[in-house]
């Protein structure tokens, strides 16, 4: 079992900048592809982004491609999604994602384990 916990979410201002962390515990981290998906209200879940399990393939949305950065840092069994640019369509709730292979995938339906969520929300 893998446990993952997000922190990070707030108000903020179109244009800021927001960092997203997610820390994991369970089974080991290094074995495990990382991702994060978000779902704004009345939608449903999007991938965000994807890191590899040796953090050197990623992937991401095109609506996220070039304002945000996915990053893992294995030695502190952290994944961390730096969000820059942020408009008010990103508001959602920000799902940190694990699956039990090496590569990533952009369907929810391919990932094993889920956090309970961090809500980000962008004002105009």
């Amino acid at each position: 079992q893998v446990q993952l916990v997000e922190s990070g979410g707030r108000l903020v201002q179109a244009g800021d900048s927001l960092r997203l962390s997610c820390a994991a515990s369970g089974r080991t981290f290094v074995g495990l592809a990382m991702g994060w998906f978000r779902q704004a209200p009345g939608k449903e879940r999007d991938f965000v982004a994807a890191i590899s399990s040796g953090g050197g393939s990623t992937n991401y949305a095109n609506d996220v491609k070039g304002r945000f950065t996915i990053s893992r840092d294995n030695a502190k069994r952290t994944v961390d999604l730096q969000m820059n640019s942020l408009k008010p369509e990103d508001t959602a709730v920000y799902y940190c994602t694990a699956r039990r292979f090496y590569t990533t995938r952009s369907d929810p339906g391919e990932y094993d384990y889920w956090g309970q969520g961090t809500q980000v929300t962008v004002s105009s």
